[in-house]
């Protein structure tokens, strides 16, 4: 995907870029597939901002993703879609019982491609096997955590990991932060890349394309009085924060160490951080 330059009629259109759509070849989705997608605003059952920073937006359908490809399920894509939901691109599939299915749309996906899923499926892009059949070294994407829960991991536009080793009951997968993980070797995976890997390179322009995203406007907190925000307040004018970087509730962030989960920390071989400072 390539992408596309806006010209220059106003100010903001001049660094403006957006998607090259040439490669969606429907417009209109199956409508079984999709349902109503309620816009929460980032609040919860109680209506309090549990997630600030959202709101308004644009409204869209949800289209439904098959995570979990039946084994033994042989399907050819008929369309190339595009899903406002996610960064990557959705291939509308059909398998030789004449049912519809999402799925995430691999690197270089053609239309009439042929995408196989189960233990005797060929190693070619697109399909899904177990990590076990496939072989160490190859990229893959959307990845389960637990065999037969669907995937969960490297999903996202241009995103894939890679099979480096598999030892007894486990493989190790190299994500995309670099972090080093043990995943069962029962667990499916799809082969390949997640198409649209320019989706990153996108400089949206102006404020009005986030707001029809659904992404309200972030304020520095150092520009808050103190009632607001911790860092807020001073005399003077401009001013750098005066304590380390905490949230508007005081807990520690910007480096700060939050993971306590210890049930699957012990599935990571090697940290993403430390990948990062090599």
């Amino acid at each position: 995907m390539a992408i596309k330059q806006m010209k220059p009629t106003t100010p903001a259109r001049r660094g403006m870029t957006s998607q090259d759509m040439s490669t969606i070849t429907t417009k209109k989705p199956v409508r079984s597939l999709t349902s109503t997608h309620k816009i929460t605003s980032g609040r919860n059952n109680q209506g309090r901002i549990t997630t600030r920073h959202k709101g308004g937006g644009v409204r869209r359908m949800y289209r439904h993703v098959n995570f979990d490809l039946a084994k033994g399920t042989s399907a050819t894509i008929e369309h190339i879609e595009y899903d406002p939901n996610r960064s990557a691109r959705i291939i509308r599939i059909k398998d030789t019982k004449g049912d519809y299915h999402y799925n995430l749309a691999p690197a270089n996906a053609q239309i009439g491609q042929k995408i196989h899923s189960g233990d005797d499926a060929p190693v070619e892009t697109g399909n899904r096997l177990a990590l076990k059949n496939i072989p160490t070294g190859a990229s893959i994407y959307a990845i389960e955590l637990e065999p037969g829960k669907g995937a969960k991991l490297v999903r996202s536009a241009g995103a894939s990991a890679q099979l480096i080793a598999k030892e007894g009951t486990y493989a190790q997968v190299r994500m995309p932060s670099g972090e080093v993980r043990l995943i069962h070797v029962e667990c499916m995976a799809h082969i390949g890349v997640v198409g649209n890997d320019q989706h990153q390179n996108i400089k949206y322009g102006k404020a009005g394309r986030m707001r029809r995203k659904g992404i309200r406007p972030t304020v520095r907190g150092v520009v808050m009085n103190a009632v607001d925000h911790p860092h807020g307040g001073g005399d003077g004018g401009r001013h750098r924060m005066a304590r380390a970087p905490v949230t508007p509730w005081g807990q520690k962030t910007l480096g700060y160490k939050t993971r306590t989960r210890k049930t699957t920390s012990k599935f990571i071989v090697k940290s993403r951080h430390a990948a990062k400072r090599k």
